[in-house]
């Protein structure tokens, strides 16, 4: 049987990789959501979205890690400008989510010192 992550042009190879890019396009637009939703001093909402944003970078992070374990057990993973792609998406999402904390506690104490 031929594993999936072998053959770049498999189906299930490319049902992996556009996981990983859809992925990282949910986790980028919940943060986002997460900073507007701060922006209007909803908080409950901001926090709520970047717990949907962790949920959704964990699901790709799990695909990442599995694809990491198979190569650092010898297996032969394929290549393609695709899977490429798909990394760069998932780790600029998480540079975006961990920028959006931010964003999203200083939004609050600016709500807090503007709403004393």
């Amino acid at each position: 049987m031929v594993d999936k992550y072998e053959n770049p042009s498999s189906d299930e190879y490319m049902e992996v990789v556009m996981g990983i890019i859809m992925a990282g396009g949910n986790v980028k637009g919940l943060a986002f959501t997460a900073i507007q939703q701060a922006k209007e001093g909803d908080f409950e909402a901001a926090e709520l979205s970047m717990k949907e944003a962790s949920a959704a970078l964990a699901e790709a992070h799990n695909v990442q890690t599995d694809l990491l374990m198979r190569l650092a057990q010898g297996e032969q993973i394929g290549w393609n400008l695709y899977m490429v792609h798909a990394q760069d998406h998932l780790m600029t999402a998480i540079a975006f989510k961990d920028m959006a904390v931010e964003t999203v506690a200083l939004q609050k104490r600016v709500w807090d010192l503007e709403h004393r």
